[in-house]
């Protein structure tokens, strides 16, 4: 009997993990920003690998991000041209994306250490400096005298990179945190996090909420981020910031903030009630 419930709890995982990892491919093709040189920002396409991670362990999160890279590897093929030798196609295979996107799949680390929504937040955090980690070191290695200048390549590699993950860091470490919020993703059910009482109107009027001041997250990310590559060379350029629109900038953000407060106050509200 206990080996037909772990056959079902596994088969279970297994389909949750293959529907994550669709998730997370069609969210890596709708790109928010993609830059000239390579590097993309998306609507937090390692956040389905994140949530397997910390729903089901890091084993089972491993394999899904093994799964997620491979699918990368293969949208992203036209990459190997760039390099010549076997040695190179094997260290980009490698860096940019088998390890790259495995270490996704660490994002459940922190379940055992915080609450739900701290956890995820950290968890995402981890992962991406890893990620990131993973780029520097291929940008520094076998970009260098390629898409990326010889001389002083590693602090080249840093700002460059730092262009797309930054931004794809905070949308979703945003996405993880509001999303920890809102879902209990340790149950075996995902419920509403912090208990089944919460009433539907009360919980889909913070979910409006948290969606409108994400959307705005997202946005600001994009206005200001794509301002920060060099269109030439493609190095991190802190003086395109002069070129970011403040005025649209500073719009978008009260407004995300102020629909955030009021949807808040009315799901209290109704929560009262």
């Amino acid at each position: 009997m206990a080996t037909v419930k772990q056959s079902m709890s596994r088969s279970r995982i297994l389909v949750e993990s293959a529907l994550m990892v669709a998730v997370a491919t069609v969210l890596s093709l709708v790109k928010l920003l993609d830059l000239p040189y390579g590097g993309s920002v998306t609507i937090g396409s390692m956040l389905p690998v994140i949530i397997i991670s910390y729903r089901h362990g890091l084993k089972w999160g491993t394999l899904t991000g093994f799964v997620f890279a491979v699918i990368e590897q293969l949208l992203g093929l036209k990459n190997l041209s760039y390099v010549t030798t076997w040695q190179s196609i094997v260290a980009v295979i490698l860096l940019d994306y088998m390890f790259a996107f495995m270490v996704i799949g660490l994002g459940g680390i922190f379940r055992k250490h915080a609450k739900q929504p701290t956890a995820l937040l950290a968890g995402t955090v981890f992962v991406c400096l890893l990620r990131y980690a993973c780029h520097v070191l291929s940008g520094a290695t076998v970009w260098a005298g390629l898409s990326i200048p010889t001389n002083a390549a590693l602090l080249y590699s840093i700002g460059y990179n730092a262009t797309y993950m930054l931004p794809e860091t905070i949308v979703t470490a945003v996405l993880a945190f509001y999303l920890g919020s809102m879902l209990d993703f340790g149950s075996d059910q995902i419920t509403s996090y912090g208990g089944s009482s919460v009433s539907r109107s009360s919980l889909l009027l913070k979910g409006i909420g948290g969606l409108i001041f994400a959307a705005a997250i997202v946005i600001d990310a994009v206005l200001v981020f794509s301002k920060l590559q060099n269109a030439e060379t493609g190095a991190f350029d802190a003086t395109g910031f002069a070129e970011v629109n403040l005025p649209l900038l500073g719009i978008i953000t009260a407004a995300g903030i102020v629909c955030f407060i009021v949807m808040i106050i009315s799901a209290n509200r109704k929560a009262g009630t």
